[in-house]
């Protein structure tokens, strides 16, 4: 018989199966109100400090069991709560600081980018181009990529990660950054779920907060879809790198029907460059017919951020998918139009997040995109609906497959659905790296119904 588990190492609390507040460990967290509880984690360690994770490791070692992480618990699919494995929950340990004299802010990966980071950084006239929805931890969000404020024009956030603390599938912790352990820093940035490491802490490259955001908002009804997006996709290549471009399908709060918005958020110092920056958004061919619009209003952070609370909610049963989308108007706004106008329930909405022009990704694993990204967040409170919703969303993502690249991690469901997410050479790369770091499995890796083959499903 193994012995017993020893639980006085810990600053933080280890929650075993039959203990009273075992489900609140292991669900409690988890953002999506749809929960995998036909997955049993072997134990769950709430981690309070970066020791706890190190004898967290070894525990699993000694026991063996594998390890799985929980940063901030948005994972659509729930990822973190793996069957049979050690569920290292990260949410008590949360530590910031930031030195001036680099600008780089380091950072525990439960850190909430909107509510916690930024606010933090704000104070000192700095800013991070953290994810869209503000409870979000930064654990998951950088290690799948970041697709943050303004990626088209700031990058992905990802490619701010000058290092990392990380505790390696051997128990031991250290740092990688482009001098040692290199191949670890390469991998976190963009690897996901997949990462056989837990990262304790981020160094982040910061920048200087912008003193003007201005927003345009256009409303349209959506029959006139067909006629706006084509426009849209052929002139948003042309706008300044300094404003964000998202198109959305959604009914705002107090309307009865869903509308297409077209929206620009700008990213500047002053007002002039913000109306300058935002121009050719205005000067679209059926802005007369508009519902409404809002253009090169002065808005804040803190605003932006409270729309992403609204169209985001808490304690909501979510269904979530996504597709990489390129080619012409013609053959690309045909196939989004159901994702777009047939929304199944009230809170559903879907995006447009443009990219274009194109840049030039560093030398990491994240390397799969495309000029334009599309997701649908269906959201509801009837778990009857579960099966009926899904299959929608299934067809909606089929009628997008003639034109889909790909898929990103962070809005992604592999037990589901299986799309290419990685360039080939660095899915090779990654996959080279783990057998060296993780050559046992430590480490669950990603959740699906099979082996994961970073392949097109209707390419296999």
């Amino acid at each position: 018989m193994s012995s017993p588990v020893n639980t006085h190492r810990f600053s933080g609390t280890l929650h075993l199966p039959g203990d009273e507040d075992f489900d609140e460990a292991c669900f409690g967290r988890v953002f999506n109100a749809r929960r995998p509880y036909d997955r049993t984690p072997a134990a769950v360690l709430r981690a309070a400090t970066e020791q706890d994770v190190v004898e967290g490791v070894r525990l699993a070692l000694r026991r063996g069991w594998q390890v799985a992480v929980r940063s901030g618990g948005h994972s659509w699919a729930a990822w973190s709560v793996r069957q049979d494995a050690l569920l290292i929950d990260l949410g008590n340990f949360r530590e910031m600081a930031y030195d001036p004299q680099t600008g780089i802010v380091t950072a525990t990966p439960s850190v909430k980018g909107g509510d916690e980071l930024n606010p933090y950084l704000a104070e000192v006239g700095r800013f991070f181009n953290g994810g869209h929805c503000p409870s979000v931890g930064i654990g998951g969000f950088l290690l799948q990529g970041g697709q943050g404020w303004n990626a088209r024009g700031w990058g992905w956030a990802a490619e701010n990660i000058v290092a990392i603390d990380v505790v390696t599938a051997e128990g031991e912790l250290v740092r990688a950054d482009e001098t040692q352990n290199s191949d670890l820093l390469w991998a976190a940035r963009g690897a996901g779920p997949g990462f056989f490491g837990v990262v304790t802490r981020f160094h982040l490259r910061t920048r200087p907060l912008p003193r003007h955001l201005a927003h345009t908002v256009h409303a349209y009804p959506l029959d006139l879809f067909d006629e706006v997006m084509t426009w849209l996709q052929g002139m948003h290549h042309r706008v300044s790198d300094l404003v964000e471009i998202v198109a959305v399908t959604q009914t705002p709060p107090g309307a009865e029907e869903p509308v297409l918005l077209v929206t620009g958020v700008s990213m500047t110092d002053t007002p002039e460059q913000a109306a300058d920056a935002l121009a050719p958004l205005h000067a679209n061919p059926y802005a007369d017919r508009a519902l409404f619009r809002v253009e090169a209003q002065p808005t804040t952070p803190a605003e932006q951020l409270a729309g992403q609370r609204t169209a985001n909610p808490e304690g909501h049963r979510y269904l979530v998918d996504n597709a990489w989308v390129t080619g012409p108007a013609d053959e690309v706004v045909p196939a989004m139009r159901k994702a777009f106008t047939e929304q199944p329930t009230r809170q559903t909405f879907t995006i447009w997040f443009s990219m274009a022009p194109m840049r030039e990704l560093p030398d990491m694993a994240f390397s799969l995109q495309s000029e334009i990204y599309c997701a649908t967040y269906v959201i509801h409170d009837e778990p009857e609906r579960d099966a009926e919703l899904r299959a929608w969303l299934d067809e909606a993502m089929r009628a997008l497959q003639p034109v889909t690249v790909g898929q990103y991690l962070g809005d992604s469901d592999l037990t589901v659905r299986q799309l290419k997410f990685m360039g080939d050479e660095q899915w090779r790369r990654l996959l080279e790296i783990r057998d060296v770091r993780d050559p046992k499995g430590l480490f669950v890796g990603y959740l699906s119904a099979g082996s994961v083959t970073n392949t097109n499903h209707w390419e296999q």
